[in-house]
């Protein structure tokens, strides 16, 4: 595939590249914007990037649109396509560019071009009448996009600021031929049939209210499945040698202006005022746990100290980015603080890693990791985030762990890994991270005495696990369909009396397996025994137990499960026995 770069020089590039991918669908986008402009002329344009999996453009429209739409449009597209049309790369003044973009009546490219410098060399790109302000790169000819799809629309503000006027963004997709089209066409239904929020719903899991938007109810079952990760994350932990507290939900603006968070991160942050002073929610546990190590003087003896907590934050997110437990404005953070000396970094990251890794692989996910690097909004001089960014890179490559740069994303106090999920449908999430932190020792003043007498600054380590005990429940839900292993589900068994008449032997059965500390439930409904059935598939249980004449006679139960597999008549002692040899928690 050829590419056409910013600076006119032509490339072959393959569409598993990551420069390739985003050439095909960023001019994708130019060709959904090249159709709409033909088809709707007074629409005005804005921006269109690629993104991961596709591509989006934001549009101006002045009627009502919706995806009835689209088809038009693909059509439109199909043509643009089949023209054959070069995408020709070209630079001009500012000047010319604002007058060209004033003649074709685009007032959003208008406004970009006015923030740039006089004498700044405009990139643009043309393919046909089209003419797109652009730095590239692109495919060098439209009949290269041989598949594509428009998605779904949304509400977008100008820039993302809610002062501005709300445009609709249009979402889309394309590969090189309609097989891996069909492919991921086949994963987003699969993807739908998984969403959390209906699932979670259906499966009686959590629940949302408009009586607080991004603040999630988390139901019977779904405190019983939150408790078991839970539980989970403090018997790990407890084995690795971590501590844990827990800190006030609010603090005073002093500790936030202190850790840098009211300068750096105040727009995502409740605040309130008790006393005539100023106080805020905690949006991260870190401050918190600095006033902890500092209530007590420390040697270099104790270290490393690992301390965890699993605190409820509250941040502000935008109303439009809410999406289900994935992102809320309210959560619990598996978090924990390792305080160490220089010397212990690496092995303290590698012991982290290590955990991580048992934890994802205990539920099935492949992962991969990212390194991100200083943002511009950082904290602390070049040398400290040489020294931390380093850290970080000797753990990573003495454990033989491949892993990607991020340029400029890192925490504003520390470069940072994160570990990116794989679920079963190949999407991938962002969840666990560690963040290497030589500032807030330094701005808390926190020391503790070596082994040469004198006072030292300790080194910080933020990480998480799960990330977000919420957004992690999501992920599992859509990982697993709902169908949680045997460990993890919130109903274990169910046990299914044909008739009234064997309610009796049905409960005997409960108290044994409950004794085993198995979770299970009676369905002592008047209903057939196939509805009982077929309801305790939809609820997704791994195990359900029919009884009847013959079970209770013989004092036994025939196990089915939701896959459909019958497993027959068995004594209540060998289903107990084949349960634990299924491993009942990890």
């Amino acid at each position: 595939m050829k590419i056409t770069m910013k600076d006119g020089s032509i490339r072959d590039v393959g569409f598993e590249e990551e420069l390739g991918k985003n050439a095909f669908r960023h001019t994708t986008a130019h060709i959904l914007a090249q159709a709409v402009k033909r088809l709707y002329p007074n629409t005005k344009c804005a921006i269109g990037p690629s993104i991961s999996d596709g591509f989006y453009y934001d549009f101006d429209f002045d009627f009502h649109f919706s995806e009835e739409n689209f088809a038009e449009i693909e059509a439109e597209m199909k043509k643009i396509v089949k023209e054959n049309l070069l995408l020709k790369h070209f630079t001009t003044s500012r000047q010319k560019a604002l007058q060209a973009m004033e003649e074709q009546k685009e007032p959003y490219k208008m406004e970009l071009l006015n923030e740039l410098p006089e004498n700044e060399e405009i990139s643009f790109f043309r393919q046909g009448e089209y003419l797109e302000m652009c730095a590239g790169p692109h495919v060098t000819y439209t009949s290269a996009i041989k598949a594509f799809k428009l998605l779904s629309i949304a509400g977008a503000y100008w820039r993302g600021d809610e002062k501005n006027k709300m445009l609709t963004r249009i979402y889309g997709t394309s590969f090189p031929n309609k097989d891996m089209l069909e492919a991921y066409s086949n994963r987003l239904e699969e993807a739908k049939k998984r969403d959390h929020r209906k699932l979670g719903k259906e499966l009686g899991i959590f629940a949302l209210s408009n009586e607080g938007p991004g603040f999630p109810f988390f139901l019977p079952k779904g405190l019983v499945l939150k408790n078991l990760l839970i539980d989970y994350w403090r018997k790990l932990h407890a084995r690795e040698g971590y501590v844990e507290i827990a800190t006030p939900m609010m603090l005073d603006r002093h500790l936030w202006e202190t850790s840098g968070h009211w300068e750096h991160y105040r727009e995502n942050m409740y605040t309130t005022v008790i006393d005539e002073t100023d106080f805020a929610i905690k949006p991260m546990n870190c401050p918190g746990g600095m006033l902890v190590y500092k209530m007590e003087p420390h040697s270099y003896r104790e270290l490393p100290m690992r301390i965890g907590e699993l605190g409820l934050v509250h941040r502000h997110e935008k109303s439009g980015t809410l999406h289900g437990l994935m992102r809320v404005r309210c959560f619990t953070q598996d978090d924990a603080h390792i305080f160490m000396t220089p010397e212990q970094i690496p092995e303290e990251i590698k012991g982290v890693v290590r955990l991580i890794d048992e934890v994802y692989t205990n539920f099935g996910f492949k992962y991969h990791v990212e390194l991100s690097t200083k943002p511009e909004n950082s904290i602390g001089t070049a040398q400290d985030w040489e020294m931390a960014t380093d850290g970080l890179k000797t753990a990573l490559d003495s454990l033989g762990l491949p892993y990607a740069v991020n340029e400029g994303d890192g925490a504003f106090y520390g470069p940072k890994i994160d570990f990116h999920l794989e679920d079963s449908i190949g999407r991938t999430w962002q969840c666990g991270t560690i963040q290497l932190d030589f500032q807030l020792p330094q701005r808390f003043d926190a020391e503790y005495i070596g082994e040469d007498g004198n006072k030292h600054r300790p080194i910080m380590i933020h990480r998480v696990v799960f990330g977000s005990i919420e957004r992690f429940i999501g992920i599992l839900i859509e990982h697993f369909a709902g169908k949680f292993p045997l460990w993890l589900s919130p109903v274990q068994i169910k046990i299914l009396p044909i008739s009234d008449k064997y309610i009796g032997y049905a409960k005997e059965v409960e108290t044994a397996l409950k004794k085993e500390g198995l979770r299970c439930e009676v369905d002592g409904r008047a209903e057939k025994i196939g509805y009982k059935i077929r309801a305790a598939q939809l609820e997704k249980i791994p195990y359900m137990l029919v009884i009847g004449e013959k079970e209770e006679t013989t004092s036994s139960v025939s196990v089915r499960k939701r896959d459909g597999a019958d497993l027959g008549r068995m004594p209540i002692a060998q289903l107990l026995a084949s349960l634990q040899s299924l491993k009942i928690t990890p």
